[in-house]
């Protein structure tokens, strides 16, 4: 149980380490949505490219984020009636879930979704419109992402088990920490209050 629990600590560290990169995403797609759009009314210049990588970003956001949202207990779940029974049995509950529901069908797209994604990268797909990109960079996400998610239900079932056992906290607990966006904003203050430092030293 104790490497079971250190390999759950490995895969939960990297869905973090994935769901605080893919937050900058939100940032360069809020950017390229803005700029497309001034380009557009100002200029008269558009591109489908600048469209196709918007949806492509948005892609990556969704899918790659899914394991971390896992981790966080962000999932939507239908608690109504389990929220009143004890913590063993709602972590009993979210055992079967997981088992019987989650790794299932995460498996299913994930195995239908290598040959999709093999055939568009080695026929060198690209996409209809006019000035498209190539689409198996974004095929290339869904397997990503549910691998991802894949990795983040063995973790969760890994915690559950532990936690029935007394070997590690109730892992369906709600962090009381700082959200995401919280996060989000201290990093970029960070980052500026650094660059402000290196200037200040610079002009010194």
């Amino acid at each position: 149980m104790r490497i079971l629990l250190k390999l759950a600590g490995w895969i939960d560290a990297l869905n973090a380490w994935v769901g605080r990169a893919v937050t900058w995403l939100v940032l360069i797609v809020a950017v390229i949505s803005a700029g497309n759009a001034v380009m557009r009314k100002l200029f008269n210049l558009s591109s489908n490219a600048w469209l196709e990588l918007q949806w492509y970003l948005f892609g990556a956001i969704f899918l790659l984020a899914a394991g971390y949202t896992f981790l966080r207990n962000e999932h939507v779940r239908v608690d109504v009636l389990s929220q009143k029974l004890s913590e063993r049995a709602q972590v009993g509950i979210e055992i079967f879930g997981v088992v019987f529901f989650l790794l299932p069908a995460a498996c299913l797209v994930l195995g239908l979704s290598i040959p999709f994604f093999w055939e568009s990268y080695i026929t060198h797909e690209l996409s209809s419109n006019t000035e498209g990109l190539i689409r198996w960079p974004a095929k290339l996400l869904i397997p990503v992402g549910f691998g991802l998610l894949i990795l983040a239900g063995l973790s969760h079932l890994v915690k559950c088990i532990g936690f029935l056992r007394g070997r590690c906290a109730n892992p369906m607990r709600v962090s009381d920490g700082k959200s995401d966006e919280e996060a989000l904003v201290e990093d970029i203050l960070a980052q500026q209050r650094a660059s402000q430092s290196i200037e200040s030293a610079q002009g010194r």
